[in-house]
């Protein structure tokens, strides 16, 4: 295996990045992307799926539905602080392969357990909390691409493998429901479910929502493990990463991804269940993968237009814009006296999911650039052996605060779509939990301009 080892790695190097670096970091970074796509497949599966499971027999209450949607995003949110390590530890090569192979567990698990409406609520609740390793392998895939790509073209790269990546979510809320309807894995997929609707009675397969990926993680894992590399430079124990828990810059940045990824992932896991109880008369599986599909498009965006103007600028612009979103949302939803507009309550969404891809791309490109200029300046005028190690240290930071940023980011998808079952539990609405979300994305307003957007910043980005 030394072969996918590679013993030099040093994309800052202009000629070493022009006549080898970029050839193997771009055929790293689409292998990745593909993988971290399935990934989040796996991930927002119950997104969808929960919204079918009473029409296919299943009889849950709202309430245990929405937690259906939000307990993927809380074991997957928990498993990406212990892999926002794993790359240097094991390598980005072997890691990727193996983490890709663990999401045949749930979905071969949710292809059984869905055929039968019997299957009981505790067994759907261990399949959700396993769903969980799609949203753990983003802190790794994005940590290991960071390794690849020198600074300038860092934004880029993980805007690419988190935006197109990020586009497995809206690809499964939009394939599922037509392959529930459709018996295209024969017998081997087991019998539908047989529902009535408008009183003829129709055939449901809600197994083939966990089926229909098998073949494609198992080609992904085949292409991480034969086509990707592991960086020797890369290799720290965690001991070595665990530095960052004393960086300022990464909990500052931890609070800003909740805001921007945390929103994204949230909405995509409660939007179709939330629109569903505000709306009934609409059929929330039509429009549900529009939100993901714009956020994961707009993610790149942030990372190119970020590396143009700065990540900090785009940030305290996208968090300002966001506050305005949700506070137009308190005047189109349903409340005593109005009976809300379920097409502008759509567009509102659909504007929120593009600022917090935008977001997501602008962060992730502060990231790097910070840790960057921490280590020079404690490296300047000491050097070019401290300048060497001053880049593999902030490289090998920048990667773990990735990881763990993304980490805490993901909790926002299990605590949106719960903050909208516990606001409508306590006060008939979910005006309540939008208005938490305003003052939080204010608070995300002030800390992007004074820590890093405002003219004497200590630390522009």
């Amino acid at each position: 295996m030394g072969e996918y080892v590679l013993k030099r790695w040093t994309p800052e190097d202009d000629a070493f990045w022009k006549s080898t670096g970029h050839r193997i970091a771009r055929r790293n970074l689409w292998i990745s992307i593909p993988a971290l796509m399935f990934s989040f497949s796996i991930w927002m599966l119950w997104s969808i799926v929960a919204v079918n499971l009473n029409k296919a027999g299943f009889d849950f209450s709202a309430n245990q539905l929405f937690w259906l949607t939000s307990l993927p995003a809380l074991s997957g949110a928990t498993l990406r602080i212990f892999y926002s390590f794993m790359v240097p530890i094991f390598g980005g090569r072997r890691w990727t392969a193996i983490s890709t192979a663990l999401l045949l567990i749930p979905a071969l698990g949710m292809g059984f357990a869905l055929q039968d409406p019997d299957t009981s609520y505790t067994t759907l609740m261990i399949l959700a909390l396993l769903c969980g390793f799609g949203g753990g392998n983003f802190s790794s895939s994005m940590a290991n691409i960071s390794f690849f790509f020198p600074k300038s073209h860092k934004g880029m790269a993980t805007g690419l493998n988190a935006g197109i990546g990020n586009l497995g979510v809206s690809l499964a809320q939009f394939i599922v429901p037509f392959v529930i309807s459709v018996g295209m894995f024969g017998a081997l997929a087991g019998p539908p479910q047989m529902v009535v609707d408008a009183n003829a009675p129709q055939a449901v397969w809600l197994q083939n929502a966990g089926f229909i990926w098998v073949p494609f993680i198992a080609l992904s894992a085949i292409a991480a493990w034969f086509g990707m590399n592991d960086i020797a430079d890369a290799k720290a124990s965690f001991r070595e990463q665990a530095v960052v828990f004393k960086r300022k810059h990464n909990w500052l940045m931890c609070w800003l991804y909740v805001g921007t990824f945390g929103s994204f992932i949230g909405f995509s896991a409660g939007f179709a269940m939330l629109a569903k109880l505000l709306f009934p008369e609409y059929n929330p599986v039509a429009y549900a993968f529009l939100g993901p599909l714009v956020g994961s498009l707009t993610r790149s965006a942030g990372g190119w237009v970020s590396d143009k103007v700065g990540g900090a600028k785009v940030t305290l612009y996208t968090f300002s814009l966001m506050t305005l979103c949700v506070i137009a949302l308190l005047f189109v939803i349903p409340a005593e006296g109005q009976s809300g507009n379920f097409y502008v309550f759509l567009s509102l969404f659909i504007l929120l999911f593009a600022l917090s891809g935008v977001g997501n791309g602008s962060t992730f490109r502060m990231i790097p650039i910070i840790f960057m200029t921490e280590r020079l300046r404690e490296a300047e005028g000491k050097g070019e052996e401290a300048h060497k190690r001053a880049l593999i240290d902030a490289g090998k930071e920048s990667a773990a605060v990735l990881g763990f940023t993304g980490a805490i980011g993901a909790y926002g998808g299990f605590f949106i779509p719960r903050s909208f079952g516990t606001s409508i539990s306590m006060t008939g609405g979910v005006s309540a939990a939008l208005w938490c979300f305003v003052g939080f994305y204010l608070s995300c307003v002030v800390l992007t301009w004074w820590c890093y957007a405002r003219r004497n910043a200590a630390m522009p980005c």
